[in-house]
């Protein structure tokens, strides 16, 4: 692992020199991908420089209790042992997770796809509670959000609701909110107070960009048509709506929110470009041998993964086997608790060859 990191901290300051070459800042493309280089390897490095400040000093402190015959010293060589040898430890483990291989979609937008699942008008009620739960995270992390298509049931919910989420990071996030969402509460048009259970399912995709997977025009086949729910005069009386087919597999998008054809076309050709990376995504992971598959961030999207029941105030992950009784600030957004604990035990996954 050290000889690894002292190539990378070798590698970093040929990076540091390169970047400040006018001639490579001139080159504008070339510069952006130094530094994206550069920005990556930041935390490894500067983990690796405390990794071998704090040896310096552990390697000090044997040495002094080793040599002095003054208890008063030896005891504070003790001390500083002891307190240096618990942070190199820590270091080291940071070390180990900081070189885990990098999900190279981590730092891309999403595309979130909520749709309402088993329970009727109750599930399509909870894809807009989810919906807004994101949303309230997106914003607590400064991230833009943008409705891509919906399809709402006419009570204030969504039978499916499409939209995108930018900010750096994303999708390392919230790729583990992919699966089944159980919601147990009585419903409103309940009059016997029955707790009914629902579920909703929600799909994230990373954002594909054109380096990522070219997608030929050819292989498209887009149909305008008018649109139809509550969008509005003007959306529903124009040819605005756009439904696209990518031909050899059968993936079909359509959205119809925008008043303009382009735009709406637009978005339809992000989300089908996204499906389509994830479809390759997901055949290259089911080459890979069992034991490297990651556990919890690429699972089976028809898994149950949570279940929020409103007569307790809680809510479980059930991957993780956790339980918070806050239930209503989880929808209000509050999601780093289960999402901090989903990265730890992934990469407890990664580090343990599982």
């Amino acid at each position: 692992m050290f000889d690894k990191l002292q190539e990378l901290e070798l590698k970093f300051e040929a990076l540091s020199t390169e970047i400040s070459d006018p001639d490579v800042i001139a080159d504008n493309n070339r510069w952006r991908v130094l530094m994206k280089e550069h920005s990556d390897l930041t935390p490894v490095i500067d983990s690796y420089r405390e990794y071998k400040r704090l040896s310096a000093s552990v390697e000090e402190a044997k040495e002094l209790l080793n040599e002095s015959t003054d208890e008063e010293l030896r005891q504070l060589a003790k001390d500083e042992l002891k307190e240096g040898q618990r942070e190199l430890d820590t270091t080291i483990e940071e070390l180990k997770i900081l070189l885990l291989p990098k999900d190279p979609n981590d730092d891309k937008n999403v595309i979130v796809e909520i749709r309402a699942g088993a329970g009727g008008d109750e599930a399509a009620l909870f894809a807009n509670t989810l919906y807004r739960m994101y949303g309230h995270y997106a914003d607590s992390r400064r991230w833009k959000t943008e409705v891509m298509n919906s399809n709402e049931n006419g009570i204030g919910g969504f039978k499916e609701i499409v939209f995108m989420i930018q900010g750096k990071g994303a999708y390392s996030r919230l790729k583990y909110e992919s699966g089944v969402h159980r919601v147990q509460r009585i419903p409103v048009t309940e009059s016997g107070g029955r707790i009914h259970t629902s579920t909703t399912t929600v799909a994230v995709l990373p954002e594909a960009e054109d380096l990522d997977f070219q997608l030929d025009m050819a292989d498209v086949r887009v149909d305008v048509y008018r649109s139809s729910g509550n969008g509005g005069q003007s959306v529903n009386t124009t040819d605005s709506a756009v439904r696209v087919t990518h031909v050899p597999t059968g993936v079909v998008v359509a959205c119809q929110d925008e008043k303009s054809q382009l735009k709406n076309k637009d978005k339809a050709l992000k989300i089908l470009r996204a499906k389509l990376y994830d479809l390759e995504q997901e055949r290259l992971n089911a080459q890979l041998s069992q034991e490297r598959r990651s556990q919890i961030g690429t699972g089976d999207r028809s898994e149950r993964i949570r279940t929020y029941n409103y007569p307790q105030g809680r809510v479980t992950d059930h991957r993780i086997a956790l339980t918070l009784h806050r239930l209503e600030q989880v929808l209000d957004g509050d999601l780093d608790e289960i999402l901090d604990n989903c990265i730890a035990q992934d990469q407890a996954k990664k580090l343990q060859g599982e």
